[in-house]
């Protein structure tokens, strides 16, 4: 995708990583709208940065997410980028179902279920536009486990593929799909995770996508270099010992 020019639309925009890739691509010159759950941090959001659109959205409902497509393509027909970053992660228990049931079925529901039911909601529209982008939010765990949160690393494992699938799909439409490959990043997506000397500082992650989209506009998988530890480990052959690395480093993995 081009660096500038672009109108996005970024669910799950109202903090960490989201909130940073919003800022960064609207000093760069595109048309932000950022959407969320919280109303009160979208009004806030709106008040600091007037020149960011704010629509509210719970990538979880699908009501929400056609309510807000509608509401958003209204403002914005131009619309051509579609960023779903909504995202949740927990530690888990797999011994008993009490453990991880409940859990489970969330982070499906927001991880898996949202994105499939954003692009549901403008693929049609996004293959009107001549040059239009979806970019999904897989992870580093999608390709490397960390033991403490399984449904988050099988959610991201299927955004992978489905990411890999909807390409090719889409390879006769005018809509790309770009996965973004995240490592940990300092942001508070677990407890202590914006703390964690482990985990890649927020505004270096930003910085480096950023550089990416610009140098390699047609890349299919924006990794920085951090993530490459996990996302080839089973490539070069070390994948046990990444394993074994990311679970013996600290007891979230980061």
């Amino acid at each position: 995708m081009d660096i500038t020019g672009n109108t996005v639309f970024i669910p799950g925009g109202t903090s960490g990583i989201g909130l940073a890739l919003a800022l960064a691509l609207t000093e760069r010159g595109n048309k932000v709208i950022v959407g969320g759950r919280r109303v009160a941090v979208l009004e806030r959001i709106a008040a600091d940065h007037p020149e960011i659109d704010t629509v509210p959205i719970d990538t979880a409902d699908p009501g929400s997410i056609e309510t807000a497509a509608k509401e958003v393509l209204a403002r914005h027909p131009e619309l051509n980028v579609l960023l779903t970053m909504a995202g949740i992660m927990t530690a888990e228990d797999w011994h008993r179902p009490e453990g991880f049931l409940a859990s489970a079925e969330a982070v499906v529901t927001t991880n898996l279920l949202g994105p499939i039911r954003l692009i549901a909601a403008f693929v049609e529209h996004l293959q009107t536009r001549p040059d239009a982008t979806i970019v999904t939010v897989s992870s580093g765990l999608a390709f490397t486990p960390l033991k403490v949160t399984p449904s988050y690393n099988a959610s991201k494992a299927a955004i992978h593929m489905l990411s890999e699938s909807l390409r090719l799909q889409l390879a006769d439409t005018s809509v790309k799909v770009v996965e973004l490959v995240p490592p940990s990043v300092r942001t508070p997506l677990m407890p202590g995770q914006e703390t964690n000397e482990h985990a890649m500082p927020l505004e270096e992650f930003v910085d480096e996508v950023m550089t990416l989209i610009e140098t390699q506009p047609d890349a299919k998988e924006i990794q920085v270099e951090r993530v490459k530890f996990l996302r080839y480990g089973e490539a070069r052959g070390d994948y046990d010992q990444v394993v074994a690395a990311l679970n013996h480093s600290d007891p979230h993995g980061k």
